[in-house]
Parts: structure tokens; C-alpha cells; sequence
């Protein structure tokens, strides 16, 4: 299949970024080093183009049903402005996708859900549908930019009036920006360093993106790529789903039994109410190193005597800490924050422990 492109790819291949397939996009992984944008994130400022995500209208009297039918968390809770994180559960007990869900207005909703499910969930929401709800899938007119980091209120205030240092976590406000109106400012983050994420038209990405690069110079912004995403995301313990999450994994064994309602009927409800009453045999846990090791996705976890009680789903050398990190799924038995285990590296059983993420406190 060929490669989709992202409306920046061009300029993106300007400022010198190393280009790789991800999710079925051309996509930008690096400009300089993965060390030097993920601590330009953590300490200062960053612009990550991730406007490979899908977009997902849901709209008319039947929309709340629809998301009611096909998300664990209780979207009846939101109103105008606000934001929920979700997931979409399968008859068999995992996860089809996570997902944000947007409530833009009364009866009207959108689902931001990850590249590389956009046609496995555009089809799941469809067989749902039986009530009647508008579907608009706009994932392919619409760009979107993670402004992320401690500077990030100073270095995009002075590009619209909507007053960014007072937006709450998980709220939005559509408005002028960078002299185009309409654009949605987002209070959310896949970096735990605080910043926006900003929805735009394709044609109107190029201004918007130069604008925030311009207004964003004094303050040191630069370019940031999908590795330092990846090692930002997990210093905070946030699931990436294919790695942490995916079609077999439950909400209940990967810790989000916190969007994970039962006061409400949807798929697998019940299923998954009787895997909560049991109790899950697995637990998505993190885990930092105690020697020096890089933990990777499908080492084994093991534990003194060398049994296999797990596998470690995602693992990086952490930029803030200095040393290993990860996240894995082990028996339950092992799950409590400062149990002891090992990761199995090429052979070699190097010490661990677990520990409750964030890994990096904000």
C-alpha cells in the first residue's frame, strides 16, 4: 500500500526530518536527536505535526447513544468544552481503540481516535449505528499540531484571544487563531509537559504551523518527531495502543478501570463486570530498572527463580531519568509497586521493580 501523506510533508522535509512509515503515513520521526526534542519538550517547547489521527463527526438526537453504546466511560457527563478519554471494547473483552471524545455542542460530538485503527473503527462505529446518528469521517481534511512543554501558554498567546493560561485539563474552546478562524484549542497532551493540541483545515495547516513556529522562537520551539513522543508518552506511563493496548488486552487489566463504567450498557458490559467481580489474572504494570539495562517490547519479566511472569509491552532508556523504564503485564501476584522482578535481556536477568507511574512527576 502506498504511504499517505500528512498536508505538511513537504515542509516537513525542509527543516530536515528524517521520514519513516508509521500507521500507514509518511511521517516525521527525528529533526536532530531524540535526547535533544524530548528535552526541549520537557524544559521548554515543541511542535509535534500528528495530524495522521483520525477524526470522527458524531452528530443529530441519537449521536450520545451511539458513543454511549460503543465507549466504556459515560459520556453523558460532558458538556460544551469538555473532553473524555475513552476506549472502544470488543465482543471478546479488549480493546478495539482509545479514543478522546470532544462534546462540541449539544447532540454533537467528536471522536479523535489513533492512524492506524481510523478504518477498524470508523467500520465499528458504523456497525453500531443502528439508531440513525450522522457519521462524518473528516480524519482526511484535517491537520493537527501538539504544542507541548512548560512555554508553551507564552510562546501561542499571542496568537489568539482565547486565554490559554486559564483552559482547565481536558477542555477545549473553538476560536481565532493565527489570524484563521474556527480552530480548535485543546487543553490535553500525550507528554505530561503541559501545551495544546490544535485541529485545523488541511488548508489552513501551513499558516497556522508558521505562525506557531514564528511566535514561538523566542521561547526556543523546535520541530519535534514520533521517537521523543514515544519516550515523553511513556515517562508518564500513557498507553500506546498496538504495544500496551490492543484487540486481547481488557480495560480491567490494563488499568483503565477508571473509564471503565458500569452504571451504563455497552458492548461486553456484562462480560467485563464479571472479569471485574473475579478479578483480573494479568495487570499492565510499570516497572523501572535497578541495573543498568534498556528494557524492549517483548522481553520476558521474570522472577527470581527465573519463572516467566510476564512480557514488557513498551521500554526505553528514560531521557528525564537516566535510566530504564517500562511498562508489561505480569500475574497480578507481582503487581504491587515495589515487588521485585527481572527483565530478561538477551539472556541476561537484570534486576527491576515495579513502580506506579508517572515515572516523571510533573
Amino acid at each position: 500500500m502506498e504511504l499517505k501523506k500528512i498536508a505538511l510533508n513537504d515542509v516537513h522535509e525542509s527543516l530536515g526530518a528524517k521520514m519513516v512509515p508509521f500507521a500507514g503515513y509518511n511521517m516525521p520521526v527525528r529533526y536532530s536527536s531524540d535526547l535533544e526534542e524530548h528535552n526541549t519538550v520537557r524544559n521548554a517547547v515543541g511542535i509535534f505535526d500528528v495530524s495522521h489521527m483520525g477524526e470522527f463527526m458524531v452528530k443529530g438526537p441519537q449521536a450520545l447513544d451511539l458513543i454511549q453504546r460503543i465507549t466504556t466511560n459515560d459520556a453523558s457527563k460532558l458538556t460544551p468544552g469538555k473532553i473524555q478519554y475513552s476506549c472502544f471494547p470488543n465482543e471478546e473483552g479488549g480493546i478495539v481503540d482509545d479514543l478522546l471524545v470532544y462534546c462540541m455542542a449539544e447532540n454533537e460530538y467528536m471522536l479523535v481516535v489513533n492512524a492506524s485503527n481510523i478504518d477498524k473503527d470508523w467500520a465499528w462505529a458504523n456497525k453500531y449505528n443502528t439508531e440513525g446518528a450522522e457519521l462524518e469521517n473528516i480524519s482526511d481534511e484535517m491537520s493537527l499540531f501538539a504544542v507541548q512543554g512548560p512555554k508553551t501558554v507564552e510562546a501561542l498567546q499571542s496568537l489568539t484571544s482565547v486565554d490559554l493560561g486559564s483552559m482547565a485539563y481536558y477542555t477545549f474552546e473553538k476560536g481565532e487563531f493565527a489570524g484563521v478562524p474556527d480552530v480548535i484549542l485543546s487543553a490535553t497532551g500525550y507528554t505530561g509537559a503541559g501545551g495544546f493540541e490544535i485541529y485545523v483545515k488541511n488548508e489552513d495547516a501551513k499558516k497556522v504551523f508558521d505562525a506557531i513556529m514564528e511566535a514561538g522562537k523566542e521561547h526556543g520551539i523546535k520541530p519535534i518527531g514520533l521517537g521523543a513522543r514515544d519516550t515523553l508518552r511513556l515517562e508518564m506511563g500513557f498507553c500506546l495502543y498496538g504495544n500496551d493496548i490492543n484487540d486481547s488486552t481488557s480495560p480491567l487489566e490494563a488499568g483503565l478501570g477508571w473509564i471503565t463504567k458500569f452504571d451504563k450498557e455497552f458492548v461486553n458490559a456484562e462480560n467485563l463486570k464479571e472479569q471485574k467481580v473475579a478479578g483480573v489474572q494479568r495487570k499492565l504494570v510499570g516497572f523501572e530498572m535497578l541495573e543498568k539495562a534498556i528494557p524492549r517490547a517483548h522481553y520476558e519479566i521474570v522472577n527470581a527463580e527465573g519463572e516467566q511472569i510476564g512480557e514488557v509491552t513498551s521500554g526505553t532508556m528514560s531521557p528525564s531519568l537516566g535510566k530504564g523504564i517500562g511498562l508489561g503485564y505480569v500475574q497480578t501476584d507481582y503487581s504491587k509497586p515495589g515487588t521485585e522482578v527481572f527483565i530478561r535481556v538477551r539472556n541476561k536477568d537484570m534486576k527491576g521493580q515495579i513502580v506506579k507511574p508517572p515515572f516523571v512527576k510533573k
